[in-house]
């Protein structure tokens, strides 16, 4: 079943295969045709017919010329559906995987899936093509000098068909285990890739804390894993090939004896004989390079396995049928539970909530008390509530993804930038159509131009792999222009000004005070200096909105939010 749906991706190729297929079938019928130019050879010597030297020469000539053809036709098609597949399969899995829901990603390293692109594919394109490649060639090439063997002596050839289950025998244990040993190997070499991705991305804090003694040995664990994985392979593999051939040597060893009967070389000329026994010589290496056919496929269809399951995953939920160019932003929660797939705890309980447009809304509270999670229901990073959200009086699931996507603009508290020039970050995605004057506007909203005028490149200078290149100040200003040129109706900030000093944070709170006016905003804050002048304060704990008001009832009132208040500005 998985090699079949593997060979779907090798279909659209099929007239390169058919070439391969042919260009196989010369380079078999050379190896047939080698043996065939022997036996006239020795009955030329022998007879003493040595005139036809000349043709005998020529027929060499020919058949290695025919070889040559064959081999390089071959090998060229079906290379070409080699790379054609490792396109298709990977591009589909990474299509797929832009397409996973957000729990997926909470579930699985980014190394494995990285793994998962790179070498696993790598290793299913081997089944698919590598394999069939041989399969051809050596299949047809065993075909050749069977039908000749035949044509010599059709009884002595049923001697080598005789070992042949064998060998059947043989091949089907050493595949059981090759694909469970494929199967540890691909998963150890994730396990490689998640230990060296976080220990590089994460040097600073390894340095720092002493990391550096802990990191290397798991780094060196995991290579070990890998090491001992692959060398069990190698066992398995290099156990198969010598039992493989003992058995092929049996074979030959019962012909030689028996061709070798007076009563048996009496009905064949000395030609014939050596051409026999040189077929049946020939034979051995294609008949045992196919026994290793089982090593590859195996390995391919433990990493098909794998990456059909990815492919195989659910996509985000996309039902909805609804689309508006331009939301007003009115929000309305309605009981809404949510808890994460296989947690515990429930997240949020029962909350009610009503966001007029144009509305800023503050969320604080404690580490865990739900504000990210209630936060990312908007954008339906996160689907499984219960209840109901209701965006402008409609259901927000109602709405296409894409269509509800375009109506919201977000700056994490995590800020993602890309490998590219400050300008493609702000101007990313959807937006990268955007003028030069629209870009540069959003920056000096952002106050990017504050420290990108002093570049040599200003808006085109390089940000480095995630940013490296700036503070972690200048991303977050980063963040806010590409929010700023989006100039959605709904905006999420989640901690968009943790990463700002003093100074940053008045000039970006500036900016934020003109960006949020006519937008419904949600703003995600621990620091309450930021969020005075909500519209709506909402206090969370535990999943439940315990107070709510402006900054001054909520002062006025003494609870939650007023002892927090006073915590953050005990010092003042």
């Amino acid at each position: 079943m998985i090699y079949q749906r593997l060979l779907v991706y090798v279909k659209p190729y099929w007239f390169a295969f058919v070439v391969s297929f042919i260009a196989f079938g010369l380079y078999g019928a050379s190896q047939a045709l080698s043996a065939k130019w022997l036996e006239h050879v020795v009955d030329a010597v022998e007879k003493g017919a040595l005139d036809q030297r000349g043709v005998l020469a020529l027929a060499v000539l020919g058949i290695f010329a025919l070889r040559g053809i064959g081999t390089f036709v071959g090998t060229y098609s079906i290379s070409h559906v080699a790379r054609q597949v490792v396109h298709g399969l990977r591009t589909d899995l990474f299509d797929c995987m832009l397409a996973l829901p957000s729990s997926y990603y909470q579930h699985s390293t980014s190394g494995e899936l990285l793994a998962k692109l790179t070498y696993n594919v790598e290793q299913v394109t081997g089944a698919v093509t590598e394999a069939i490649k041989t399969l051809l060639r050596e299949g047809l090439t065993v075909i050749g000098l069977f039908g000749y063997l035949f044509y010599l002596n059709w009884k002595l050839t049923l001697i080598f068909i005789a070992a042949a289950p064998l060998i059947a025998v043989v091949v089907t244990v050493a595949s059981r285990r090759m694909r469970k040993l494929s199967r540890r190997l691909q998963k150890s070499v994730g396990d490689i890739t998640s230990a060296a991705s976080e220990a590089i991305k994460g040097y600073q804090i390894v340095r720092i804390f002493g990391g550096t003694k802990f990191e290397r040995q798991r780094f060196h664990d995991a290579s070990d894993h890998n090491r001992r994985q692959f060398m069990k392979m190698v066992v398995t593999q290099s156990l198969n090939t010598p039992v493989v051939q003992f058995l092929i040597a049996l074979a030959l060893a019962g012909l030689l004896y028996t061709a070798m009967h007076p009563d048996v070389m009496g009905g064949m000329s000395t030609g014939q004989f050596v051409a026999f026994l040189t077929a049946a010589g020939l034979i051995t290496k294609p008949l045992r390079q196919l026994t290793d056919i089982s090593t590859q496929v195996q390995k391919g269809i433990a990493a098909a396995e794998s990456v059909f399951a990815v492919m195989d995953e659910a996509p985000e939920k996309d039902a909805g049928q609804h689309q508006v160019s331009r939301v007003h932003g009115e929000l309305g929660f309605d009981k809404v539970g949510f808890r994460y797939p296989g947690a515990d705890g429930v997240v949020l309980h029962e909350l009610d909530l009503q966001v007029r447009p144009g509305q800023t809304v503050a969320l604080v509270g404690r580490s865990g008390s739900g504000k990210s999670t209630l936060a990312s229901l908007i954008p339906r990073f996160n689907d499984g509530w219960t209840g109901r959200i209701l965006l402008d009086g409609t259901p927000l699931q109602d709405y296409q993804l894409a269509n509800l996507r375009e109506q919201i603009a977000l700056v994490n508290q995590q800020v993602v930038l890309f490998n590219g020039t400050i300008a493609q970050n702000i101007a990313y995605g959807a937006m990268a159509d955007c003028s030069e004057a629209e870009i540069e506007a959003a920056a000096e909203a952002a106050h990017v131009m504050e420290f990108a005028a002093r570049l040599p490149k200003r808006l085109h200078t390089p940000v480095g792999e995630s940013g490296l290149l700036l503070s972690g100040g200048q991303r977050q200003r980063i963040a806010i222009a590409r929010a700023i040129l989006k100039n959605a109706p709904i905006l999420i900030l989640d901690e968009a000004t943790s990463a700002l000093d003093t100074e940053s944070e008045r000039h970006i709170q500036d900016a934020l005070d003109q960006v949020i006016k006519g937008r419904t905003t949600l703003v995600i804050a621990h620091r309450l200096s930021t969020v005075e002048k909500a519209d709506l304060i909402l206090v969370l704990d535990q999943g439940r909105i315990v107070e709510q008001g402006s900054h001054a009832q909520l002062i006025e009132c003494d609870g939650a939010y007023a002892q927090l208040h006073r915590m953050q500005f005990a010092d003042s």
